[in-house]
């Protein structure tokens, strides 16, 4: 988070969850996974979309990104990775200050 490479910290939670612990930065892109499921591909923004884009994809706890990472990477995302632990294990061990739920 604190490099200024270009990647897209895509946050697949659900939007209520956002209310309890949320990462601030530029490079943030919210699609929850209720609307993944329903819409696919089209609640990404066009940055997102290019399947040459670095993508961190971010839940709760590191499951639904996981699900969310093998789902883009069959889709022939080359660079999509899950955020082992989510938003939780990262207000633990980096900035307690995106909160805890």
């Amino acid at each position: 988070m604190k490099s200024q490479d270009a990647f897209i910290l895509l946050d697949v939670r659900e939007l209520y969850e956002l209310e309890q612990a949320r990462i601030t930065d530029d490079r943030l892109e919210i699609a929850p996974l209720s609307r993944l499921g329903a819409q696919g591909l089209a609640v990404l923004s066009a940055s997102a979309q290019s399947k040459e884009t670095i993508l961190y994809v971010l839940c709760h706890h590191g499951i639904r990104s996981a699900q969310v990472t093998g789902w883009l990477a069959a889709q022939g995302w080359k660079q999509v990775f899950s955020v082992r632990g989510g938003i939780d294990e990262y207000a633990q061990k980096i900035d307690r200050s995106v909160g805890f739920y």
